[in-house]
């Protein structure tokens, strides 16, 4: 049961490490990120609901539920916005890194709204990030000034809301059905891109079939196939080995986009990439330690 969870979360993680190669080509094909966001979340919305009347699946929350989940869907909203905002100004594996800043800023979270002060440990964990981002970074040979500033700030953003939904998901109608859940959510983040992107809407053709297949594939490896199989494979192993397998998306993102879009990536970067890893691992084991020490 074990060795099966594991690789449910692997496959999980894995797949959303491919979505900039879907973002990347749709803008390479002059999409807007409206019109990306937009056919990405109607699309997960609707596979999902499908799943849900396939399965005889009924949302039987509260409305108070409803709402919390509908709301914690719109940080997963927030964070396709700035993720494919980022890549936009820089390289997807950049992005992809700017993304895992999750890492430290979900720490902070934990200390402001669950009162849980950081280890040693998830400082240690910190400062490994920040050195594996000046890594990854290439700034030490390029220099900070081929960093674009908005690129680096949707970045952060997205970081920021990442480590929202993550914090705040485990926490609200956790007893739901996963399916019924992660439909409602992604239910939240359809809301939010429609208002965000509004203008956006009349510019979608019905007859663009090419949006609609990257839209396909990117709510598949976005939305659909990672919320299914870390349904499955989470329960069936501890939650901090499950954080520990998803930093598996990081290196999937970065070969896949050395693969297929030919983005070329230093041995800086490489050990960059490593200690970002290696920090996901620390936290945990941070979070291990206070534990056993409060038991």
């Amino acid at each position: 049961m074990k060795i099966r969870g594991i690789t449910y979360v692997l496959i999980g993680a894995g797949s959303f490490g491919f979505t900039p190669i879907f973002v990347k080509t749709a803008f390479g094909y002059e999409y807007t990120l409206g019109q990306v966001n937009l056919v990405q979340m109607l699309l997960a919305f609707l596979l999902l609901l499908g799943l849900c009347l396939l399965q005889g699946l009924r949302v039987n929350q509260s409305k108070n539920d409803l709402i919390k989940i509908m709301m914690t869907g719109t940080a997963m909203g927030l964070t396709s916005i700035f993720y494919y905002g980022a890549m936009l100004y820089l390289s997807a594996s950049l992005a992809i890194i700017m993304l895992f800043q999750f890492v430290w800023i979900g720490m902070i979270y934990e200390w402001i709204f669950s009162k849980v002060k950081p280890t040693r440990m998830n400082f240690l964990s910190l400062l490994v990030t920040l050195t594996g981002v000046v890594f990854a970074s290439n700034i030490i040979v390029s220099g900070v000034s081929s960093l674009h500033p908005l690129g680096l700030l949707l970045g952060f953003l997205a970081g920021a809301s990442y480590a929202g939904f993550i914090f705040f998901s485990g926490q609200v109608a956790t007893e739901s059905n996963p399916i019924v859940r992660s439909m409602l959510m992604v239910a939240g983040s359809l809301v939010l891109v429609l208002i965000v992107f509004i203008r956006d809407i009349p510019t979608i053709a019905v007859i663009d079939g090419r949006l609609w297949l990257l839209g396909v594939g990117l709510a598949l490896v976005g939305g659909v196939i990672p919320t299914l199989f870390f349904a499955k494979g989470a329960p069936l192993i501890s939650g901090r080995l499950a954080n520990v397998l998803s930093s598996i998306e990081l290196p999937v993102a970065i070969i896949s986009a050395m693969i297929v879009l030919s983005e070329a990536v230093s041995f800086l970067q490489w050990i960059g990439v490593l200690l970002i890893v290696a920090a996901i691992v620390i936290n945990e084991l941070g979070d291990m330690a206070r534990d056993k020490a409060l038991e």
